[in-house]
This record gives structure tokens, C-alpha cells and sequence, in this order.
């Protein structure tokens, strides 16, 4: 099976989006994982799927492969990605796309100088929704947990972006055990199905520095839903402003979030790399 693709990228947060509606496209787990090997196949951090819409009113269907094989609900930087791959492509003559994912409805807006505007939904706290296994733990008064990771208490703001996420706040980002901590808290029992472990450092009330350890990719140079996630735990704990820029490895997002009842809003780049076919 031969299959053609575009290689892209969000700040560094790299991609291979397929096009499955001129296509048949079928891929197991190995075959996922085979794509995104970096040494053996094209490499990549997730495998983009854009495959024809299921229901009204969306456009098409946005599915998210990890580069381990497991499928995502959420990805900001591949929302992205995906818009201005249906855009080339011709596959869409829209300036605004609906999606449909495996998270509910996404818009994505097509802006000018090669900029995407993705409305990310609404943050969702509730631990039932994020997944996460509150059962005996007292939130603080910021709604954030605290729990115990390799013997050491850590706390964290957690929510849901379509996928979950755990945010800490730390002094110094670059200095910050990343590798160690991120693991572990992927893995941590109380989060049934794993979690993004974002370290944000507060800069001044619009401006944060981040890294983020993705469950089933490890450490990337970007995350868009990890971007939202810290920006409103900020806002949640009181040190940032509406509207903040966000610094991570790859380069940077603005994320604005008005509160309550109001969808979190990204905007940042997606570039194409190249584009080529490759044989499973």
C-alpha cells in the first residue's frame, strides 16, 4: 500500500497529514508507528488523517494518530496544519472549517500571512470529563490537586482542552525536571488515560514560557492544547491576563481565553515542509 502525504509542522510540532477522502487510508497501529519512526519512515510527533465529514454541519473529520499508535481527541498545532492542508489541496475554498473530532466540533479559521485561529472549545474541569481520578484529594482553592510523584508533592492545575492535561508551575522552565517529572506524571494512576504534563513559567501577567510533555510523543517543541491549558490555569490562578502570549521551544502562540462559558481561542503558524509518498 502506497499512501501520499504532506510533511508539516506548528512551531516545530511536526505532522504527517493524509489525505483519506481521495484515498483509501486503513492504518494499524504498526503502520502508525512505522510513519512516524524518524530513523526508518517519514517521522513525525502525530499522523493527521482528514477524512470526509460524518455529520452536519462539519466539513470533515479530523483524526489524530500519536506516534506511538494511540489515537488523540485533541491537537491545536495539527488544527492548524489541517486547515491549510484542505486549503492547498482543494480539497475546501472556505476561509472558516468545521471539523469534526473526536472531541466535538472544532472552527478553524484561515487568517492572513500564513496565521490559523482554531477555537479550541471550552475547558472542562470536571474530573469525570478530563479523565482524572479525584477520589480523596481536597482541590485547592485555585482548583488545582496535589499529588505525590517519586516521592515528592507536586501541585498542578488539571482540565480537559479535548484531551487532558496537567499544568505546574515552575520558577525557571529551562531548568525545570522536564524529563524526569514528565513521565511520570503521563503515567500517573490517577489520570485512567494518561496525560499532557505542561511546566509553565509566569513571565509577567501576558506572557508565559512553556514545555510540554505529550502523552505517546515525549517532550515536542510545541503543544497548542497544552498552550491553552496553561494559559487558563493561569488565568484560573490569578497571574495572567486575558490574552497572553505563550513561549514554547518551537516558537510562539497567543492564546485568549474571556472566562466562563467562553471558548479558549489559538492563533499561531503552519508551514509545509514537503510532500512525497511512501510505501507500507
Amino acid at each position: 500500500m502506497s499512501l501520499r502525504f504532506r510533511k508539516m509542522h506548528g512551531l516545530g510540532n511536526d505532522f504527517v497529514v493524509i489525505d483519506a477522502v481521495n484515498q483509501t487510508v486503513n492504518l494499524s497501529d504498526d503502520q502508525v508507528r512505522a510513519i512516524a519512526d524518524r530513523h526508518f519512515g517519514v517521522g513525525c510527533d502525530q499522523l493527521l488523517l482528514v477524512e470526509e465529514a460524518q455529520s452536519e454541519p462539519a466539513d470533515f473529520r479530523y483524526r489524530i494518530f500519536n506516534a506511538d499508535g494511540s489515537e488523540a481527541g485533541q491537537c491545536g498545532n495539527g488544527a492548524r496544519c489541517f486547515a491549510r492542508f484542505v486549503r492547498d489541496h482543494g480539497l475546501c475554498d472556505k476561509d472558516n472549517i468545521t471539523v469534526e473530532t473526536a472531541a466535538g466540533l472544532m472552527q478553524l479559521q484561515l487568517d492572513e500571512g500564513g496565521l490559523v485561529t482554531v477555537d479550541m472549545g471550552m475547558p472542562r474541569f470536571q474530573a469525570p470529563e478530563i479523565p482524572f481520578d479525584a477520589d480523596g484529594l481536597k482541590p485547592s482553592r485555585c482548583g488545582g490537586y496535589t499529588l505525590e510523584i517519586a516521592g515528592a508533592e507536586y501541585e498542578m492545575g488539571v482540565l480537559s482542552m479535548g484531551n487532558p492535561h496537567a499544568v505546574l508551575v515552575v520558577e525557571d522552565v529551562m531548568t525545570a525536571p522536564v524529563a524526569m517529572l514528565g513521565p511520570e506524571i503521563e503515567r500517573h494512576p490517577r489520570f485512567p488515560e494518561r496525560v499532557n504534563a505542561g511546566f509553565m513559567e509566569i513571565v509577567d501577567r501576558s506572557r508565559i514560557r512553556l514545555r510540554v510533555y505529550e502523552r505517546g510523543a515525549g517532550e515536542t517543541l510545541a503543544c497548542g492544547s497544552g498552550a491553552c491549558a496553561a494559559a487558563v490555569i493561569g488565568q484560573q490562578q490569578g497571574l495572567l491576563e486575558q490574552r497572553v502570549l505563550v513561549e514554547l521551544p518551537g516558537g510562539n502562540l497567543f492564546i485568549q481565553w474571556a472566562g466562563a462559558n467562553h471558548p479558549v481561542m489559538m492563533t499561531g503558524p503552519a508551514v509545509n515542509v514537503f510532500e512525497g509518498e511512501i510505501d507500507l
